[in-house]
């Protein structure tokens, strides 16, 4: 008998000392970044023009393993990764789509995976700086745990993930920024620690053009969200003062002020709907998106048209100085990623 409850003590004491362990872990290797980390410097950097048109794009390609067969837990799912085969072909679909549009200037990217179980540890980004050979890379972390223990059964294991912006123009630096806040201890050791990425262009008038990439907190009650567009107005207000002129592009998570979807056959999502404050910004600011398509779906499930949710969260924000010609998002069918790709054409006023 006493044999027997030995044997349940230790049934029962396992996953405690597993869950100990693990918590452990992920608390000694816990990615804490500076503030702000400079990725490249060149003091002199080249004169951009000030009265040429110029186009990003942004696209969060959700580590190639978001494709439009895929569910994934977070969202309600199950699923955790896709197939290696369907990773790497994703990957490829992705590559050959950028590919066709390399005459834009700024490639904005999100969820570009390094060396990740989830995505069977491709180095995405350098298949992508190959792949654009014409564009300079920049690159930012903000996801690098050692170990995800969620879900527990089929646990996500180790992720390396970030902002990879692609310029056809040498910037004078590019530096990324930290956002504030986290979740709390023991769950913040094993979640993103987001960031924007800040390309900064000299201009031949003397002023400069900040170009940024940033992914902003999702599956929270808005907290953080709040928190990080607060952060990063400070941090836009101060460089508009200088007579700077910005563009901000990227996965919000949460939907433009003011937005109401035009979506032809599509359903829009309410689940945990979030709305940027209309007053977040002067009405001199610009917020650049096409309603007419949504950009994100929810991976609650596969994905087909006219039942899957869908919404609208990457988008673009210009300071006064910018001027919006065209912005577009490309229907891409949610094909090999759970976003669609946006574009926009700008050029700076006179």
């Amino acid at each position: 008998m006493k044999t027997i409850f030995r044997y349940l003590a230790i049934v029962i004491a396992l996953p405690a000392i597993y869950l100990a362990s693990v918590i452990l872990f992920g608390t000694i290797t816990n990615f804490k970044p500076d503030e702000n980390t400079t990725i490249s410097s060149m003091e002199d950097g080249f004169a951009i023009s000030g009265t040429a048109e110029y186009s990003a794009l942004i696209y969060n390609i959700g580590y190639c393993g978001l494709g439009a067969n895929m569910d994934f837990f977070y969202d309600g799912g199950t699923k955790v990764r896709d197939t290696e085969e369907n990773t790497r072909r994703n990957l490829f679909h992705i590559t050959s789509w950028l590919q066709l549009v390399d005459t834009v200037d700024f490639m904005l990217l999100q969820e570009v995976d390094k060396k990740s179980r989830r995505s069977y540890h491709i180095n995405q980004v350098e298949h992508l700086n190959m792949a654009l050979a014409g564009y300079f890379p920049f690159f930012a972390l903000n996801y690098n745990a050692k170990f995800v223990p969620l879900p527990l059964l089929r646990p996500m294991g180790r992720v390396e993930s970030g902002l990879l912006t692609l310029s056809k123009h040498v910037p004078q630096s590019s530096v990324r920024f930290s956002f504030p806040g986290n979740y709390s201890w023991p769950k913040s050791s094993f979640m993103l620690d987001r960031c924007f990425l800040v390309n900064r262009y000299r201009l031949e008038a003397g002023n400069e053009l900040l170009i940024i990439n940033t992914h902003n907190s999702a599956y929270d009650d808005g907290t953080l969200r709040d928190k990080q567009k607060e952060y990063l107005k400070t941090f836009i207000e101060s460089e508009a003062g200088k007579g700077n002129h910005l563009l901000i592009g990227g996965d919000w998570n949460e939907c433009p002020p003011g937005f109401m979807p035009r979506f032809d056959g599509h359903v829009f999502d309410t689940v945990n709907l979030h709305y940027i404050d209309k007053n977040y910004m002067p009405d001199t600011w610009k917020w650049g998106y096409d309603s007419t398509q949504p950009t994100n779906r929810r991976v609650v499930t596969a994905y087909e048209k006219g039942s899957c949710p869908v919404t609208l969260i990457d988008f673009f924000l210009v300071s006064p100085g910018i001027e919006i010609l065209e912005c577009k998002t490309f229907s891409t069918g949610f094909s090999h990623s759970d976003h669609q790709p946006v574009m926009i054409k700008f050029r700076l006023k006179q």
